[in-house]
């Protein structure tokens, strides 16, 4: 059973920065392409950015320029560096396998104050 643990979470202002961890345990994180979600309260979870095991990513547009999602294999981490936040970030991440069943972890809240 792979667990996630994603932490990195907090409150900040408009404009700052913060840097989300997700751990993955048991499981064969290196082949697993990766992905960072985001659900904001009354709203359906969203994806906003994907890493494949070689390392490709994409975004969502309204993330793009400021997020930057990356992996460390030898960790069984993936990360996201999010610059230049916005009020409209506030929500709760996740990460998970784009392709695998595996059980959404507990995430990490980012707040973001105007």
């Amino acid at each position: 059973q792979v667990q996630l643990v994603e932490s990195g979470g907090g409150l900040v202002q408009a404009g700052g920065s913060l840097r989300l961890s997700c751990a993955a345990f048991g499981s064969i994180f290196s082949i697993n392409d990766m992905g960072w979600y985001r659900q904001a309260p009354g709203k359906q979870r969203e994806l906003v950015a994907t890493i494949t095991s070689g390392g490709t990513t994409s975004y969502v547009d309204s993330v793009k320029g400021r997020f930057t999602i990356s992996r460390d294999n030898a960790k069984d981490t993936v990360y996201l560096q999010m610059n230049s936040l916005k009020p409209e970030d506030t929500a709760v991440y996740y990460c998970n396998a784009l392709w695998s069943d595996w059980d959404w972890g507990q995430g990490t809240q980012v707040t973001v104050s105007s």
